[in-house]
């Protein structure tokens, strides 16, 4: 199950989010989202884990949590809509 994570401070690291949300489960991936420009972290992200039972445990208990000073959202994350139209303006 894949969720996305908002509200991170922006020097949470990957390693940082895995280790938050590895004690509910195996934690399959973890991506901090970047600006493409600087590099510094936009402050959201998506944590997958192979259970789904484990991921809502662990949405549960750390939604609404205090992590590294900021109080974090965690939610299902849903697919990107596709764009239909092509054009970039």
């Amino acid at each position: 199950m894949n969720m996305y994570v908002s509200n991170l401070g922006y020097q949470t690291s990957e390693a940082d989010l895995r280790k938050l949300f590895e004690p509910f489960g195996q934690v399959s991936s973890v991506k901090i989202i970047t600006d493409r420009d600087t590099g510094n972290s936009r402050g959201f992200g998506f944590v997958e884990m192979d259970s789904k039972t484990d991921a809502e445990a662990a949405m549960g208990k750390i939604n609404g949590q205090e992590f590294g000073g900021r109080a974090i959202s965690v939610s299902e994350a849903r697919e990107k809509p596709k764009n239909t139209n092509k054009s970039r303006w």
